[in-house]
């Protein structure tokens, strides 16, 4: 199999930052951070309120980085200036709403395809790789593929979820879910990625799956950070994402 990328999210360490209003901690040094242990890409996501990234954190690592942005962001007509005007390596469109605390499931394509359509089609005039944040569902997969999307992350936060409420049968259920849609993706011809509350716990069984070329994890890995900082939790990931490769 081929080697499973690593994008690192560094939202929460501007999270953190925001909290006291400050300036530090810098979500961009922790992209270079993440950048020198070993992440294949960075994901950050200007959400509409700026809870955690800024416009300024944007620009600013667009600068410092030579890994490929992922710019996770709303299907909205600010995001998608915003996206054409940095132009970064790939574009993440995921549901947004702002009383949610994280993002809360995947984009509902299928109700929206001509808008999502219309939306995608300057992004990648303008060269962004376009990745289209969702569950695994066919229904969804298939409007993903309809509307010109090149990339589907599928959400794992559910997997993850049964796994710690100790709902290992539920756990299972979602895990041959998402087996079953990346194989289905694969076949359409779209690359496949994932991500959404992945954990040293649970990162192994989604690794292995062999049609998967990236996960993105960032709120675990900033919070294991605290602990043995962020070069070793991600080099721990790392470990674990090539060992189960392997």
């Amino acid at each position: 199999m081929s080697k499973l990328r690593l994008g690192v999210n560094i939202d929460h360490v501007a999270t953190v930052r925001n909290a006291r209003g400050s300036a530090y901690p810098d979500p961009v040094r922790a992209a270079i951070l993440a950048q020198s242990a070993g992440a294949d890409g960075i994901t950050a996501h200007l959400r509409e309120d700026r809870r955690h990234i800024v416009d300024d954190d944007i620009e600013r690592m667009m600068d410092a980085i030579n890994l490929p942005l992922n710019f996770e962001m709303a299907a909205t007509d600010e995001m998608q200036a915003i996206a054409l005007r940095h132009k970064p390596h790939a574009v993440c469109i995921v549901p947004e709403r702002r009383e949610e605390r994280t993002t809360e499931g995947g984009l509902e394509v299928a109700r929206e395809e001509n808008r999502l359509a219309h939306f995608i089609a300057p992004l990648r005039d303008a060269g962004c790789r376009v990745s289209i944040f969702i569950a695994a569902d066919k229904r969804q997969i298939d409007a993903a593929h309809r509307i010109g999307a090149q990339v589907i992350e599928l959400h794992t936060g559910a997997y993850c979820d049964y796994h710690y409420e100790g709902k290992f049968e539920a756990r299972d259920q979602e895990l041959a879910r998402l087996t079953e849609m990346a194989v289905y993706a694969h076949s359409l011809g779209l690359e496949v990625h994932a991500g959404h509350g992945l954990t040293y716990d649970t990162v192994a069984p989604i690794a292995r799956l062999p049609q998967l070329m990236e996960l993105n994890i960032g709120h675990f890995l900033i919070g294991e950070a605290v602990f043995v900082g962020l070069e070793g939790a991600i080099a721990q990931m790392r470990s674990l994402m090539d060992e189960a490769r392997g």
